[in-house]
């Protein structure tokens, strides 16, 4: 039995069919370091999710 699809997968699909581009987010980086792009929190770069927010990247 294949599974639904998530509500995120269906909101993407929603965006592009109206031409709107989407894409993964990952971590962005600032001064050699990860930053979270959902709070801005800065970590070191073995860090797996954000530890202000609680963010972690789409795998």
């Amino acid at each position: 039995m294949a599974s639904a699809p998530s509500n995120d997968e269906l909101f993407d699909e929603f965006l592009s069919d109206r031409g709107h581009e989407t894409e993964v987010v990952g971590w962005d980086e600032s001064y050699n370091k990860k930053q979270c792009p959902e709070c801005g929190g800065l970590h070191d770069n073995g860090a797996t999710e954000c530890s202000v927010c609680g963010w972690a990247p789409e795998a």
